[in-house]
């Protein structure tokens, strides 16, 4: 308990630098993050998060010391150069963008690790710790790293709030933005120069390796949350600085753990946790929901065997046995109990000594079910031109998801007709 109180009262101006640095890293990275995620260019980031290391090793061997502003410059140039090459490569060639990625990503990758042996063979006594930029190591922070990553970041963040409606645009309707006369490809080379700058803000933090995860997983777990980009951006930005610190603090309870690799860990638990138990996209949502239409088509298949069983001598309210019902639909045995059982629940059947009947709200429903199925069948025949034949199957499915507007169009736009393609009675209220 110590320890945490400790580390939150930022005493130490190590923890300090370690903190705020990692704050700005993330967050940063995260929003720029999100217009790249969105863009659908989430490979972009694992392939200038590699292509940074030669820029890095230039600079070194051109200035002979590890000024951060002369790395972060190097890196910037080469990380931009691969983005380019990649927009070329896929323009001029036949290679698909995911294979540009993957030859700009290899040989810009091999040729950094060439220029870093050659430096650590070198016996220049600056390069010690040059090979942190593989893998990251956020508590090596000191303040002057801190001053160039916090200029860095808000030139990220006022660019993205400068340029949001652009970048939104860009993001979801590219075509669209071209019809309005906007600068598509400055625009493309905005967010191309701000994915290279948060990932070479970041690359200190996280290093080359982890860089990518940073910069989209914080986006990827906040799409699960929300339709709106403005909440996406700031929950993206929440995420990644929970990450950020999270990450700080158990580095500093456990020297021995890196700092860098506990945040992408810990965003990628928000992410994992954000697939699984989102409301509305989540995983878990999902099987609920799929569960629950089954459950409803069931329940509206049974009323509609009932009310075929009923047109039999117009008997609608007709006491029926399982046999009876099965003879009109097969059904599983237990989905049909389980589904008698919630009918009766719901209040749209009856069962005596084990007879089923319906109520009246049940024969309400049923005969609309029959009513949706054989107007959709109609609709097919006199519209699509479909066989009468070969409309069964489709208005089986469709029955269970026609809205009352479309139902009130379906009746309009054929002019209420009394019976379907096979001529059997289309039952109105």
């Amino acid at each position: 308990m110590d320890s945490f109180f400790e580390f939150f009262s930022f005493s130490d101006p190590n923890i300090r630098y370690v903190v705020i640095g990692s704050l700005l890293l993330t967050s940063s990275s995260a929003i720029v993050g999100t217009f790249t995620f969105l863009k659908k260019k989430a490979l972009v980031g694992d392939a200038v998060a590699h292509a940074v290391l030669p820029g890095v090793c230039l600079s070194f061997i051109l200035s002979g010391e590890k000024s951060p502003i002369i790395l972060i410059i190097g890196a910037f140039l080469t990380g931009w150069l691969s983005l380019v090459l990649i927009d070329i490569i896929t323009a001029k060639s036949k290679l698909k963008e995911d294979t540009a990625i993957g030859l700009i990503l290899s040989v810009f990758f091999g040729i950094g690790i060439f220029m870093l042996t050659i430096i650590q063979k070198s016996g220049n006594a600056s390069q010690t710790g040059l090979d942190q930029f593989l893998f990251g190591k956020a508590a090596s922070l000191v303040g002057f790293d801190l001053i160039v990553f916090a200029v860095i970041a808000v030139i990220l963040i006022v660019s993205v709030w400068l340029f949001f409606k652009e970048l939104t645009l860009l993001a979801f309707d590219e075509e669209f933005a071209v019809t309005l006369g906007l600068p598509v490809r400055a625009i493309e080379l905005l967010l191309t120069t701000l994915t290279v700058l948060a990932v070479v803000v970041g690359i200190q933090a996280v290093g080359v390796v982890l860089m990518a995860a940073m910069l989209i997983t914080p986006a990827a777990a906040a799409r699960f949350w929300t339709h709106n980009i403005t909440t996406m951006i700031w929950l993206a930005a929440i995420f990644g600085s929970l990450s950020g610190l999270a990450g700080a603090y158990i580095s500093y309870i456990a020297p021995s753990m890196p700092t860098g690799p506990w945040i992408v860990v810990v965003i990628s638990t928000i992410a994992f946790i954000s697939f699984f138990l989102a409301p509305g996209r989540g995983i878990l949502y999902r099987v609920k929901t799929q569960r629950r239409i089954k459950k409803q088509i069931n329940d509206e298949n049974i009323l509609k065997a009932l009310y075929h069983l009923g047109e039999e001598g117009k008997k609608f309210y007709e006491k029926r046995t399982l046999q009876e019902i099965l003879s009109k639909r097969k059904f599983e045995p237990q989905a049909l109990k389980s589904g008698l059982k919630r009918l009766r629940s719901d209040g749209y059947l009856k069962n005596e000594n084990g007879y089923w009947s319906f109520t009246r709200a049940g024969k309400r429903k049923g005969q609309r079910t029959v009513k949706l199925h054989r107007l959709w069948e109609l609709y097919l025949t006199q519209y699509l031109r479909i066989a009468p034949d070969h409309v069964h199957d489709d208005a089986d499915t469709i029955e269970h998801i026609l809205t009352p507007e479309l139902e009130a169009r379906l009746e309009k736009l054929l002019n209420y007709p009394k019976v379907d393609p096979h001529q059997s009675e289309i039952p109105y209220g």
